[in-house]
Parts: C-alpha cells; structure tokens; sequence
C-alpha cells in the first residue's frame, strides 16, 4: 500500500509502504530550521527506533498507549515525571 503526501507547494509525492514522513512539532520554528522530513526526505520504518506511550487526540480522548506489561513498567516513571497532561490538553489544538 503507498500513501500519497500533498505539500503546500502543491507537489505530490508517494512514500513507500516502509516509509515514515517525520515533521517537527516545535511550532516556533520555520520549515527550514526544523530537523525533519521536510529536510532530510523520507525515513525508512528499520531507522526508527522507539515507541509511542501517550497519544493525545483532543482534550477529553487521550491516555497512555497500551504496550506490552514490561514497557509500560519502564514508561510509567517516564510518564509521571515528564507528562503534563493539563498542559498538554490545554495548548491542543483540534
């Protein structure tokens, strides 16, 4: 399956079906500071290295993300620590 990307340039381009598009999610920084796809291109699924432990879609809809019992366990001082998730729902843009 290939997913097509529509950029404000009007260009349309198709990944690969191992290819993740990866943006910046600094939203102070232009499109040319940010250290991302729209910098380096495309980036194979096999170069990233990592996974996801909360996910926010609105204000109300978000928690920690089900992973297996023993990353949960690492994540868990990881979330407590540096999660602010009132600060997160308030600054979340739908």
């Amino acid at each position: 399956m290939k997913c097509c990307l529509q950029m404000k340039r009007m260009s349309l381009f198709v990944l690969d079906k191992d290819e993740c598009w990866v943006l910046a999610d600094n939203e102070s920084l232009k499109p040319k500071e940010a250290n991302d796809s729209r910098k380096f291109g495309p980036v194979s699924m096999t170069g990233i290295v990592g996974r996801v432990i909360y996910c926010l879609r609105t204000a109300v809809d978000h928690g920690p993300v089900q992973n297996s019992h023993s990353s949960m366990r690492k994540d868990a001082p990881v979330l407590q620590v540096e999660l602010d998730v009132d600060e997160m729902a308030k600054n979340h843009k739908a």
